[in-house]
């Protein structure tokens, strides 16, 4: 029985690893202990997961516990310091998406894990959301083709975007923005979809909507003026995990859940648009907004023999929600084939639970589609957000490096 470590203790960490490990995957794996830079969050994870020990550094949890795997779910930009240690100390790691932030730790990572001979998984679960395996199934069987261009367009509505402008992802320090900490997801899935090498990059962003853009605005909703005029305002106090995890930790760290998201601290963009040309000659025409009325996505992807299209839009964030997601190619004859995908009501359009029996199951399934990613992958997804940004800033195109 293999032993697990986690480090982080928000959300994510919550529901995604920690609750599913204490419970139904409990029989198959030693949750061995958990780490937070906040000690007050991970006593309450421990409390809500039946007791898991709870360590007051990431070396102790190293040494005292001595887990086979360390799952890591801190603050992106934090990553790569778990992730090295936990290399350095003979462990394989699972890390929450993106890998990291930047080039520079993206190296570091990859170097470690080298010279380690250990392994690094990033859980990119909408390779397992049966909706987007079903478009790699096709692409793969050549419904459309030799893929020639990939237009997507990601729209994030004005609770789930905003949400962003909240908590710590607001600032490039700690996500590298949404182009990294969000996009990461996207790129990932064309990455996958052309199983190609981004090979260069050019985008364009801007705030729009949030940051310092109306006068009426204090440090947080909670003790906020203007919270009966303003359409952002965010009680922390509603739901019962942002009172427990971030209100009533507040004092252990000072983080804040529910800044304001017109704070002059906000450096990040809430509308991108990314051009990316591959090693096939495929290339990807991608946007992102983080303030559309309505949730979803759509795409369009053209070949040599045929253009798909797929779309989806859902009322929650996590896709639990999930509307007809009906694929549609259509041939140059002008046949139409419509391939129809049935709506999977769990977590991330039913990859979050696929992802975890692929992880944590003795006994996978077959991984047939490469739905598993690792630290290449992972590297490619992160570093063409990370090039996005290095473009908006410089105006130009930016390369890739090569990585196998």
């Amino acid at each position: 029985m293999k032993k697990i470590a986690l480090v982080g203790a928000g959300s994510r960490a919550l529901h995604m690893f920690a609750k599913p490990l204490a419970e139904e995957l409990k029989p198959f794996v030693d949750f061995c202990g958990v780490y937070d830079l906040n000690r007050k969050r991970a006593e309450l994870l421990s409390q809500d997961c039946g007791g898991i020990p709870v360590y007051d550094s990431f070396e102790a949890m190293l040494g005292e516990a001595r887990p086979d795997t360390v799952v890591v779910a801190s603050t992106d930009s934090t990553h790569h310091e778990y992730i090295v240690a936990a290399l350095q100390a003979g462990c394989d790691v699972i890390s929450e998406k993106p890998m990291t932030t930047d080039a520079a730790k993206c190296e570091a990572i990859l170097k470690a894990e080298q010279d380690s001979g250990r392994r690094v998984t990033v859980t990119f679960n909408l390779r397992f959301a049966p909706y987007f395996a079903r478009v790699k199934e096709l692409l793969d069987e050549g419904a459309v083709g030799r893929v020639h261009h990939i237009a997507l367009q990601w729209y994030l509505d004005r609770r789930h975007g905003a949400d962003y402008f909240r908590r710590w992802h607001a600032e490039m320090k700690n996500s590298g923005g949404l182009l990294v900490h969000k996009s990461t997801h996207h790129f990932d899935i064309i990455n996958w979809w052309l199983d190609s090498r981004p090979d260069s990059v050019y985008a364009n962003g801007a705030r729009q909507l949030y940051g310092p853009t109306r006068e009426e605005r204090g440090e947080r909703c909670l003790t906020c003026d203007y919270k009966a005029s303003c359409a952002f305002y965010f009680d922390v106090r509603d739901q019962p995990f942002t009172d427990r995890y971030f209100l009533q930790a507040e004092q252990e760290d000072g983080y804040i859940r529910d800044r304001c998201v017109f704070s002059e601290r906000i450096d990040i963009y809430d509308t991108m648009s990314v051009n990316v040309r591959y090693d096939s000659g495929a290339m990807l025409t991608y946007s992102l907004v983080a303030y559309s009325p309505n949730e979803g996505w759509r795409a369009t992807i053209t070949g040599s023999d045929g253009t798909m299209e797929i779309a989806n839009q859902y009322s929650n964030a996590d896709m639990s929600q999930a509307g007809p997601s009906a694929i549609r190619v259509y041939k140059p004859g002008g046949e139409v084939r419509r391939y129809d995908v049935p709506t999977h009501g769990s977590g991330h359009g039913g990859g979050d639970a696929r992802l975890r029996a692929m992880l944590f199951h003795p006994q996978p399934a077959p991984d047939l589609l490469g739905q598993q990613a690792g630290s290449v992958a992972g590297a490619y997804s992160l570093l063409i957000g990370d090039a996005a940004n290095r473009s908006i800033a410089e105006g130009r195109p930016i390369q890739l490096p090569v990585w196998r």
